[in-house]
């Protein structure tokens, strides 16, 4: 049974460290189980909400997993901590468990989106993965729930007998349900924000050029101008700071390190 993959300090967050196939294993060994835990899928957006709000930071780093989806994340384990990682993204993620769960006979209930996104869901996996077991589509009022729709909605999920949860509620907002549902819900929570809309075909993704280079935000702006562009300029420069800062902070210390053994 594999156990829960290390940790290690990327800027203001704790991300896993591990190979793809140790993710996709960590994953299903709770679906497998029921254990009611949450899975974050982490990109540079994420880091820089968790660094501005110590109680998003909270839910972060209590999560089960913390998988470096974006490029600058994965790179950023070896700049700081001299360790390989691999980029483990959501976009390649979603299809991987699901292709496990169809294999493994689980079920998946998906939470958030449109209907129509749902709808298209529910008719991409029928044609995709036959013998997967869609336990619920739920798409919630676009609004703060109340506390008694919260626990109307942790008792539908649960009596769905459902493995995994696939949240669709972009972040932080899909990261801060799965931490109010753990403990409530008996499965694992996996945020996957845009991902489903991409497997699906409502949008496309970047070229693989553009993927291994560290390039899918570009293509996402070019799609998403408008609403994109100040979020990028602020968070791109704001996150090569920080890690820039980062590094000098462990380079002083290792320096400091080293002088202390010198003397001893």
């Amino acid at each position: 049974m594999p156990n829960r993959l290390p940790k290690k300090r990327i800027i203001s967050i704790n991300v896993s460290n591990g190979t793809y196939k140790q993710f996709v294993s960590a994953i299903m060994h709770n679906a497998l189980a029921k254990i009611s835990s949450y899975v974050c899928v982490a990109n540079v957006h994420m880091l820089l909400e968790a660094y501005d709000s110590l109680e998003f930071r909270k839910v972060v780093n209590n999560a089960y997993l913390v998988t470096p989806d974006g490029m600058p994340i994965a790179k950023s384990f070896q700049i700081l901590h001299q360790q390989q990682q691999a980029r483990v993204d959501g976009m390649s993620l979603l299809p991987a468990l699901l292709d496990e769960s169809e294999r493994n006979d689980l079920s998946v209930y998906f939470y958030g989106g449109t209907q129509e996104m749902l709808d298209k869901t529910a008719e991409y996996i029928q044609q995709n993965y036959p013998k997967l077991n869609i336990s619920g589509l739920y798409s919630p009022p676009f609004r703060e729930l109340t506390e008694s729709e919260m626990d109307e909605i942790a008792v539908r999920i649960s009596n769905s007998g459902t493995n995994i949860v696939f949240a669709v509620l972009g972040c932080p907002k899909q990261e801060k349900w799965m931490h109010s549902m753990k403990g409530k819900i008996p499965a694992i929570m996996i945020g996957i924000g845009g991902a489903l809309p991409v497997l699906i075909g409502l949008q496309k993704r970047a070229p693989e050029w553009m993927q291994k280079n560290s390039l899918e935000w570009l293509y996402r702006l070019k799609q998403e101008p408008k609403r994109l562009f100040k979020r990028y300029l602020r968070t791109n420069s704001l996150f090569l700071y920080l890690l820039a800062k980062e590094q000098r902070k462990k380079q002083k210390r290792n320096n400091s390190r080293k002088k202390q053994q010198k003397f001893t």
